[in-house]
């Protein structure tokens, strides 16, 4: 019998360094992944092409007023081949973590329309960083940068980015034993963060 995706089994999990994954018939695997990539905030850079991006102000960045819009964005597949990990079930509890105040859009606007972004799940000093979305050229990118600059100004200790791939490592992504992830996230969990734009320029 398949057990129901919960608010309580999603934070009681991410607590412990475990996240779900949804297959293409809505079936919830866990991971807690051995080695994890992180990004480090302190080390994060922007590159010289995204800086030129940042100075032409293309896009107008908001938090959690479409985290739902952003959700679907990210589990449509990127390609023919790709698969689908979010589920409707997923978004719908994500959802609800959301209205918690435990789950956080970054959204990139063009004229008022959602053109990119990204969510995940905040919990004390760690942001787990879930999925990323694009529709128009760089969007995405200036989104994470925004999300880099949030997370060191209201100290946040941890960025979870879960796997290695060539997305993440474009903005400095490391991988990290498990058993040190682990530790990172026990002492991070005792902060409280707030997931706060202000004074961000």
């Amino acid at each position: 019998m398949k057990t129901k995706l919960t608010v309580s089994h999603l934070l009681s999990a991410y607590s412990q360094g475990i996240f779900p994954m949804s297959d293409e018939k809505g079936r919830i695997s866990w991971y807690c992944p051995d080695p994890r990539a992180i990004i480090p905030l302190e080390t994060y850079k922007p590159s010289k092409s995204l800086r030129s991006t940042l100075n032409k102000q293309l896009f107008e960045i908001r938090i959690n007023e479409q985290f739902e819009q952003v959700m679907r964005s990210c589990s449509k597949p990127r390609t023919d081949i790709d698969g689908v990990w979010i589920s409707e079930e997923m978004i719908a509890v994500y959802c609800e973590l959301h209205q918690l105040g435990f789950a956080h859009s970054v959204e990139a606007f063009q004229d008022n329309v959602l053109v990119g972004g990204l969510y995940g799940v905040c919990l004390g000093g760690v942001f787990f960083g879930e999925s990323m979305f694009s529709v128009v050229s760089n969007s995405s990118k200036v989104a994470f940068h925004y999300l880099i600059q949030l997370l060191k100004s209201n100290e946040f200790e941890l960025l979870d980015t879960q796997f290695i791939n060539d997305n993440v490592l474009r903005y400095g992504a490391i991988e990290i034993d498990r058993d040190d992830f682990l530790l990172r996230l026990s002492n991070a969990l005792s902060k409280s963060c707030s997931f706060s734009l202000d004074g961000i320029s």
